[in-house]
């Protein structure tokens, strides 16, 4: 349930509505708009909610059942897009932003020169896998905190942000010393320890859909984050998987539009992850924007046949200029920037 206040409602008359909620057994979750303050219930109580107990308050204009079981992601509670800032622009803007960088850090040098042509290119952010999650256990793992000391050099080279994975609750505070994003990959979505862990951090969060799971599954994902009063989320389509065997996964270009009607966080697609192929990302990329993503997340390696992960997937450092140029075009055709 949502409670509603009546514009200009006073700071007690806000205040006296959160002390019912905690009274009554629930947690208060408050987003201050412009010209409205909107307070969400959220949580189990024995205490039954009734709107009458609210809606006769001073200062409340109207009381809603939330019809979703994702309550604090859902455009119900929270109609106005969330904007997360990063590097300047903000996700959820007018400005289609682009995360860009290798799969894994391989040394320091190299990521201190991917950063560099990244951003010359045009990318607002720098990703890089310091921790990897991978299928095999005897692929590459990443170099972990030496990983994150070369990303954190890079951004002090370049001032682009960086985006990397933490794939451990207990690793959250090491990695969130270094990143900007802390980012949990597709095979994390449901690590539901994680998922509080790095909501507590209030760092901001790009949350990746899992190959296997439904658009529903990503919002209640995200719900464990936003329950930790993290509200700098960003959602991530990056391709699920089916029968197909062409590419690496399916890019569900129909998460894009959907999500964005049914929440108010930034949508930000991996076309990277979801074709596989290095031919194809520019194609998936473009498509993306035009379905309205918020940003993109792509794999960049000046060698991508030399590189320890992904290498099949990434772009070389003319494909990613290329692709740049592209997507302003397509920015510029849907009314966006990039």
């Amino acid at each position: 349930m949502i409670v509603v206040m009546k514009k200009g409602a006073s700071a007690l008359e806000i205040s006296n509505v959160i002390a019912r909620v905690q009274a009554d057994g629930y947690q208060a979750h408050l987003t201050e708009g412009d010209e409205r303050t909107i307070i969400g219930l959220v949580g189990e109580s024995p205490t039954p909610l009734r709107e009458d107990n609210y809606s006769t308050m001073g200062g409340v204009d109207n009381v809603m059942r939330v019809s979703v079981p994702y309550k604090l992601t859902s455009r119900e509670y929270h109609p106005a897009d969330t904007q997360v800032a990063l590097n300047g622009s903000k996700a959820g803007g007018s400005k289609v932003l682009v995360i860009a960088g290798p799969c894994s850090v391989e040394s320091r040098e190299q990521t201190i020169e991917i950063a560099c042509a990244v951003k010359e290119a045009g990318a607002t952010a720098l990703r890089g896998g310091a921790f990897k999650p991978r299928t095999s256990p005897y692929s590459f793992q990443g170099h972990g905190e030496t990983g994150l000391k070369w990303l954190a050099e890079a951004r002090e080279r370049t001032g682009l942000p960086i985006v990397t994975e933490v794939m451990d609750p207990g690793l959250v505070p090491l990695v969130a010393q270094y990143a900007d994003v802390l980012q949990v990959g597709a095979r994390n979505m449901q690590n539901f320890v994680l998922l509080s862990e790095v909501g507590k951090s209030q760092q901001t969060v790009l949350l990746k859909r899992g190959m296997a799971n439904t658009m529903e599954d990503l919002l209640m994902s995200a719900e464990y984050i936003l329950a930790q009063g993290n509200k700098r989320v960003m959602l991530c389509e990056r391709g699920i998987r089916t029968f197909e065997k062409y590419t690496r996964n399916t890019f569900d270009i129909n998460a894009i539009p959907v999500l964005k009607a049914r929440t108010h966080l930034p949508v930000i697609a991996d076309p990277s992850h979801a074709v596989g192929y290095s031919e194809y990302v520019t194609s998936i990329a473009l498509a993306a924007v035009a379905a309205g993503a918020d940003g993109l997340i792509v794999e960049v390696h000046p060698t991508p046949e030399r590189a320890l992960s992904d290498g099949r997937q990434s772009l070389n450092y003319d494909g990613f200029k290329q692709m740049m140029a592209r997507i302003r075009l397509v920015a510029e055709a849907v009314g966006r920037t990039a």
